[in-house]
């Protein structure tokens, strides 16, 4: 397309969309030309912060409008199949808020519209676009970790309950998304637990383990009955080891030259000694660049340019089926379900 600005439409200014709306509007290649709600009261508070938006209760006004060249969608889950494709099918592109859809069988559906027509499709998994992930991401890179040994991952709150999804689509698509991002294999089978407490409401905690082919293992705890926030996350190599805070203000990373030493050969493994190596701890400096800005040029590059984004439909595809999976052995109490083998290049293994 022309690389004039780039028409925004957004649809539902709850929770997340007054987030969108502001950081489209502070970017210097797109515009937001409409909002989409359903409440009166959120589109007048659109109109007092941004007199010049167009303001509607009809999606369909947004689809029809010639100046919106995409449409990003920031309503509950059980809505982004339909208005997803509606948009597609109108020739926008599109940017989702997590996750992309509720099944797989959905998603792949809209990774066919969109690329039958030649549009973006992308989700919103906003934590790729963190400098501190991407950070992490450029140090696993450089193997300054050595061999990945595992991921722990503890995403707690009180609140905010959902009610059309349960804590794991909620919180844990998060780090599953992260793990995706960060790791150079697909995890092979996922076990999780959770737990509700509350009657007639989805999960509202729960553990979830991912393996791989390696000796790697992912763990994520996830938990709306916390009495405090924690975002935190811990990468271990063999050379070098991750904290992550992400509600630390300044040193969200933490790097530690700290790990063990292992004397004696495999076929001995009695005799094996283990030594303990305790370096320096230092805290990169990061761009204090907000992740939504970030993602949001990115979305707007990828729709100009025809490039595919870093969190595509093939990657919200591949979190998705982790979801389910990990949904499916929440309900066999626990076992192991194995996943669809996919190569990194996006296509599924035979």
């Amino acid at each position: 397309m022309q690389q004039g600005l780039v028409g925004i439409g957004v649809v539902g200014y709850g929770y997340w969309g007054p987030n969108l709306v502001r950081n489209f509007m502070n970017s210097q290649v797109a515009r937001v030309v409409a909002v989409s709600d359903l409440d009166p009261v959120r589109l007048a508070a659109t109109k007092r912060l941004y007199p010049a938006v167009e303001t509607t209760s009809r999606f369909r006004d947004l689809l029809t409008n010639p100046e919106i060249d995409a449409v990003a969608i920031a309503t509950p889950v059980h809505t982004h199949y339909e208005l997803t494709l509606a948009a597609l099918k109108a020739g926008k592109h599109v940017l989702v808020e997590k996750p992309l859809a509720q099944t797989s069988e959905q998603v792949l559906s809209l990774i066919e519209e969109a690329e039958r027509r030649r549009l973006t499709l992308m989700v919103d998994h906003t934590f790729l676009y963190t400098p501190a992930v991407q950070k992490i991401r450029q140090l696993i890179t450089e193997d300054a970790l050595g061999k990945i040994y595992y991921y722990n991952g503890v995403r707690a709150s009180l609140g905010l309950f959902q009610s059309d999804v349960n804590v794991i689509w909620d919180l844990a698509v998060h780090d599953i998304s992260i793990i995706q991002y960060l790791f150079d294999e697909e995890p092979i089978a996922v076990s999780a637990t959770g737990a509700c407490h509350i009657a007639g409401a989805p999960e509202n905690m729960a553990h979830i383990a991912l393996f791989f082919q390696s000796n790697c293992v992912a763990h994520v705890s996830v938990n709306w009955l916390s009495p405090i926030k924690v975002r935190q996350s811990f990468v271990g190599g063999s050379r070098k080891m991750i904290v992550y805070d992400d509600l630390e203000p300044t040193e969200k990373i933490k790097i530690y030259d700290k790990g063990i030493t292992v004397n004696g050969s495999a076929e001995r493994a009695h005799q094996l000694r283990i030594g303990y190596r305790a370096g320096d701890m230092w805290a990169p400096h990061l761009a204090a660049t907000e992740a939504l800005q970030t993602e949001a040029e990115h979305f707007v590059d990828c729709v100009r340019s025809g490039k595919s984004p870093a969190s595509n439909g093939i990657t919200g595809l591949r979190v998705i089926e982790i979801l389910e999976a990990a949904s499916r052995s929440v309900t066999a109490q626990g076992n192991p379900v194995r996943l669809k083998r996919w190569h990194r290049t996006g296509e599924m293994a035979l």
